[in-house]
């Protein structure tokens, strides 16, 4: 890991940052700034009081049970949005009366339309928005587009990208009740698109410009309000490539099983993800997952960098964001480039509808 996470300062040129939300993904970010140089996490909120004893138990000074009120109580630089989505565009409009910049978690918001309202609200206010697409920030996704551009291939004509996840529901049999909005469209947003498309959507349009949805379908393998699979044709005119992408909420995820899979066919031979993986990734996340169930037993924590290749990618787009804040620089992933992935993910859903109103399933398009 690299030497960065250590030697943490806490003096009055920190930045101060507060966490809204602290379940699962905000733990992450909550940890990650906890672990950096020159920044102070002062608060963090959150209705579950579960939540915030375990903000308290890792070293946050002060918690609260309403974003609203610690936006209101605390001076901060910066605060860090891991809400739920319905709640995005809500916790933006307070941190812009604050005058507080924001990190989002992904999606930006549950549509372009309400984006365009956050981001409005956002620049009137006169604060940053950044979000966390971390996809860019994995190393062998880093290693494809390097690789790409260095023309190891050459002419790329098509490309395949799957993207899997468990669903909310998890690894049966369901120890706890899973959380509402996931599959609540109206708090979501969407299903697969959304949770695990928008990730997709960013990272090939940094590797092949602009894109065009060709076409898309979704599917349902269990019985839910959204989409737990889906299929898009995309093209890049600007590169003349064919991609098509696959993203599902329905696999069994098993760590440190990779789930994201990325593969350009290029005229010369192949460039895949998988060629750009640690060497000892397997071993090394095998250990941290034992290590973890060990600490489990004795009561204290897991160690929220392992395995470490996902969770240092929040890690590097957090650091990133605080670095341009800290500099009065346009944060590298903005609030335009979240909208852009909605506006694709729109777009897809355009493509799945029909002229009679229904969607396309993937068994009807699909062998």
């Amino acid at each position: 890991m690299s030497s960065r996470l250590f030697g943490r300062l806490t003096d009055s040129s920190a930045l101060t940052v507060g966490v809204l939300g602290v379940g699962n993904i905000g733990m992450v970010h909550l940890q990650s700034a906890l672990a950096m140089p020159n920044v102070a996490v002062q608060a963090a909120a959150d209705t579950v009081p579960e939540n915030r004893e375990r903000a308290e138990r890792a070293g946050v000074p002060r918690t609260y049970d309403d974003y609203v009120e610690l936006l209101e109580a605390e001076t901060l630089d910066a605060a860090i949005v891991a809400l739920p989505p319905f709640l995005h565009a809500d916790a933006v409009s307070h941190a812009a009366d604050a005058g507080v910049d924001v990190f989002v978690e992904k999606p930006l918001a549950r549509s372009t339309e309400e984006a365009d309202e956050l981001l409005s609200v956002a620049d009137r206010g006169g604060i940053a928005v950044g979000v966390d697409h971390t996809l860019r920030y994995q190393s062998d996704m880093r290693g494809v587009r390097r690789a790409y551009e260095e023309g190891r291939v050459g002419h790329v004509p098509y490309v395949s990208m799957t993207r899997l996840n468990d669903s909310p529901l998890g690894r049966p049999p369901a120890e706890d009740d899973p959380p509402a909005w996931p599959h609540d469209p109206a708090a979501a947003g969407g299903g697969s698109l959304y949770e695990l498309g928008i990730h997709c959507f960013d990272l090939l349009e940094w590797i092949f410009g602009d894109l065009e949805i060709r076409d898309a379908a979704t599917g349902h393998s269990l019985d839910v309000p959204v989409e737990d699979a889906a299929t898009v044709l995309l093209r890049s005119p600007e590169t003349e490539t064919t991609i098509t992408l696959h993203c599902g909420s329905y696999q069994w995820e098993e760590l440190p099983e990779v789930n994201t899979r990325l593969r350009l066919e290029g005229v010369t031979g192949t460039i895949s993800n998988d060629q750009f993986l640690p060497g000892n990734f397997y071993a090394s996340a095998a250990r941290a997952a034992l290590e973890n169930v060990a600490k489990r037993f004795t009561g204290s924590g897991p160690d929220v960098y392992a395995p470490t290749f996902y969770l240092e990618a929040h890690y590097d787009a957090l650091a990133d964001f605080c670095d341009a804040i800290r500099e009065n620089e346009t944060p590298p992933i903005d609030g335009a480039d979240g909208r852009r992935a909605l506006e694709l993910a729109e777009t897809a859903y355009d493509r799945v509808r029909t002229d009679d109103g229904t969607e396309t399933e993937l068994s009807e398009v699909m062998p």
